[in-house]
């Protein structure tokens, strides 16, 4: 007859770890088999290799590929980021509205022409890690404090505009990297103003007047400079404020030295002021008037009125441009029912194109579909162009971001370019 045996409370205690430890055991070898099959598995055909040194902008089949503009939309100088917003819009007209099959998304921030403007728009850039890359700004004075915020961000600006000197020093710091501009250097322009007022007009003595600005000072100085080396006499280097409206105690300030030429590169509204002011001083009644660029638009006869008549601007020489021109204009005539109003339109189209071409050069598509955008790789190409065919010339960018080819001429206003409110086309004088 057998007998129930109890256990010991000891014995129990070993059965039961035996048991859990065999239970583990088990575990441990199915988790194994587990990960080693899904370490086994093929790569997904979403995981893409595609790197970059500062970031990768990663854009879903079918979805925009966002190019951001900052310029000057709104107040007295809106027309010249106008002129160049029509000029992008016109460039992606011609691409079909698409680049490596995806929809282009265009969006503007206004930058107001100054520092302040400049320095709000960047940083609202900034905050979007959709934007590819931008065109602008339209001011020398936006860019100054703006471009930095971009470049922080990631993202490569071209700006059809800015002709500071400044920008694209070889001493303007790594936070410049990520600029470049297809307009000319103010090192160029200045110097054609000064060689006009000595070589055409004859005139011996010249005075100056800028806003301020890193544009108007630094156009203003390459011209007293240039003046100089050619035998002439600077009378006189002043400075306003771009809200200044009573021109007169500067005025006469600068009669006293009796010049014969006054350059003045600043912008429509204060620019229109020293217009209408200047022949009023005495002393001043018979000097040469010479604006340049900033102030080039129908906006400035509007504010300068019939005084404008006779003055003279230092501007890019639009008949010096491509043979894609002539459709270009007519494309804008068709688009906005009017002719450009500034002279950026065809630089804003190049600057558009410009990028366009890098990012064809540089995306590229996942199994999927998205289309990976680097943002170092796309800066790189950017510097990369050479040879490119734009409206404006051959552009070449060099190793600070100048690409432009400078063509430079003077024009004058004639009544029927004050009553018509047009701009006119072909210069006056050129020093080719």
């Amino acid at each position: 007859m057998l007998r129930k045996v109890n256990k010991t409370s000891s014995e129990k205690k070993e059965v039961s770890m035996k048991r859990r430890l065999f239970c583990f055991t088990v575990f441990l070898m199915l988790f194994g088999l587990v990960t080693l099959t899904w370490a086994a598995q093929p790569a997904k055909k979403d995981a893409f290799p595609y790197e970059d040194k500062i970031g990768v902008v990663k854009i879903k089949p079918g979805q925009p590929i966002h190019l951001a503009m900052w310029l000057v939309v709104a107040g007295e100088n809106a027309s010249l980021g106008t002129d160049i917003k029509r000029g992008v819009e016109i460039a992606l007209d011609d691409k079909g509205g698409k680049v490596l099959g995806h929809p282009v998304k265009l969006t503007v921030q206004d930058s107001g022409c100054n520092a302040e403007g400049g320095q709000a728009a960047a940083t609202k850039l900034a905050s979007d890690p959709t934007i590819v890359a931008a065109v602008g700004s339209t001011c020398s004075s936006e860019a100054k404090p703006g471009v930095p915020i971009l470049w922080k961000a990631g993202i490569s600006t071209v700006s059809p505009s800015n002709t500071a000197p400044y920008l694209t020093d070889p001493k303007r710091g790594p936070d410049f990297s990520g600029y470049l501009r297809t307009a000319h250097n103010d090192k160029v322009q200045g110097a054609v103003a000064a060689q006009f007022a000595v070589k055409y007009l004859k005139v011996k003595r010249a005075a100056t007047i800028h806003d301020g600005s890193v544009y108007a000072e630094q156009l203003a100085q390459v011209f007293a400079e240039t003046f100089k080396k050619l035998g002439g006499t600077i009378t006189a280097q002043e400075a306003v404020s771009p809200t200044d409206t009573d021109m007169r105690p500067v005025l006469t300030k600068i009669a006293t030295g009796k010049p014969e030429f006054l350059y003045f590169p600043i912008f429509i509204g204060a620019g229109g002021h020293i217009t209408r002011q200047a022949k009023e001083v005495a002393g001043l009644e018979k000097v040469y008037l010479m604006a340049a660029d900033g102030c080039f638009s129908p906006d400035f006869y509007k504010a300068a009125g019939e005084a404008a008549v006779g003055m003279f601007h230092s501007s890019p020489d639009f008949s010096a441009f491509g043979s894609g021109y002539k459709d270009f204009v007519a494309k804008h005539q068709k688009k906005y029912g009017e002719k450009p109003i500034a002279p950026y339109h065809a630089h804003g189209y190049d600057a558009a194109m410009m990028i366009f071409a890098a990012i064809e050069k540089v995306g590229k598509k996942g199994p999927d579909g998205t289309l990976y955008i680097g943002r170092q790789k796309l800066r790189d190409a950017l510097y990369q162009t050479k040879n490119f065919k734009g409206l404006t010339g051959t552009l070449n960018c060099d190793a600070y971001g100048d690409c432009a080819d400078p063509r430079i001429a003077v024009f004058k206003t004639t009544p029927e370019n004050v009553k018509n409110g047009v701009m006119p086309t072909q210069p006056f004088w050129k020093p080719y």
